[in-house]
């Protein structure tokens, strides 16, 4: 009976008796490894937002309604499905192309660290009323069906919901009260008793992940003022995945502008070997593409202004020219 209900809500039956998953402890540092999972193309939040625009205080609401699919291999395979993520804090809903019934909750993880913008280590999924899902587990082993709507939690612990909240919001003022730069006040029951370098490593780490989440909604003005206030942008997720993968992913060009100026590199490779110019192509992100190699270019030449570079380049065509017709006369 719970099964047909739920089926026709298009959210899934549930496997009677499963586990209720592997709930990770609360240290999101202690769930960093490795792994390499299937990749999945398509994975935009919902609805539809022009580049450089995501969902301010006003927007993060109820998103469920519209809904859009960016299948970028229209040749999938029949053995693949559609499944949606719902972001639990925000209400942002996302849609996964391309799932399969094997594959499995870490591999899933793996794409949504990118698509959605929230590292590996802070996600907690859950499927119906089945808990934590294990990472080795399958879609398969907890019926997950297509349509179904998985959810995306935040771990509640040492402030990272507040700071995931903040940095999908935009706001530097809420984040610099979050411990983004360590002449914060802010403190938590874990951060309390670190040592300083430890506190130090901390601050690092909420640094950067406000800094990875501000880049994928295309949030300028927070990518600025914590790349200002120390953010690394070389950073990376558990995937290997800096700011400038993520925002050359969602095409947030003033974002991708900031982090270039900041030191990012377009030449860093994720734990699947894609590099954020790899990665603007796979997703038809011409802009961003179009823009990092521009300022490789330019970082190549010796000159910030491509006007310069344009005039040095036909001034010194001109003179070979010039002097390619005066050795012959």
């Amino acid at each position: 009976m719970r099964r047909a209900a739920a089926g026709a809500a298009g959210s899934g039956g549930a496997r009677a008796g499963a586990p209720l998953g592997n709930a990770l402890g609360p240290d999101p540092a202690a769930y960093r490894r490795g792994g390499r999972g299937a990749g999945l193309a398509g994975l935009w939040p919902l609805p539809a937002q022009p580049p450089g625009h995501a969902p301010g205080p006003s927007s993060v609401g109820a998103q469920e309604a519209g809904s859009l699919v960016l299948d970028l291999t229209p040749d999938a395979s029949p053995e693949t499905f559609v499944m949606r993520v719902l972001l639990e804090e925000t209400r942002e809903m996302f849609q996964v192309t391309k799932c399969r019934s094997d594959m499995t909750v870490r591999e899933l993880k793996e794409e949504l660290d990118l698509t959605v913008g929230i590292p590996l280590d802070l996600q907690r999924l859950q499927y119906l009323d089945q808990g934590v899902l294990m990472d080795d587990t399958t879609l398969k082993f907890h019926d997950v069906v297509p349509g179904g709507i998985i959810s995306l939690c935040i771990w509640h612990y040492d402030g990272w919901t507040e700071l995931v909240l903040a940095a999908v919001e935009g706001d530097p003022s809420k984040l610099s009260c979050l411990g983004v730069d360590e002449d914060s006040l802010y403190r938590t029951a874990n951060s309390q008793h670190l040592g300083h370098k430890q506190w130090k490593d901390w601050i690092a780490q909420r640094a950067f992940v406000a800094l990875y989440i501000a880049s994928h909604r295309g949030h300028s003005d927070a990518v600025q003022y914590l790349l200002e206030h120390g953010a690394n942008c070389l950073s990376r997720t558990p995937m290997g995945r800096t700011a400038l993968h993520v925002a050359a992913a969602m095409g947030r060009l003033d974002c991708i502008t900031h982090l270039l100026n900041h030191g990012a590199s377009v030449n860093e490779k994720d734990a699947r070997g894609e590099t954020p110019m790899s990665i603007a192509r796979r997703l038809n992100r011409r802009h961003s593409e179009r823009r990092m190699f521009l300022f490789c270019w330019l970082t190549r030449s010796g000159t910030t202004d491509p006007r310069n570079l344009i005039t040095n380049k036909v001034f010194h065509r001109v003179k070979s020219r010039f002097s390619s017709k005066k050795s012959q006369v």
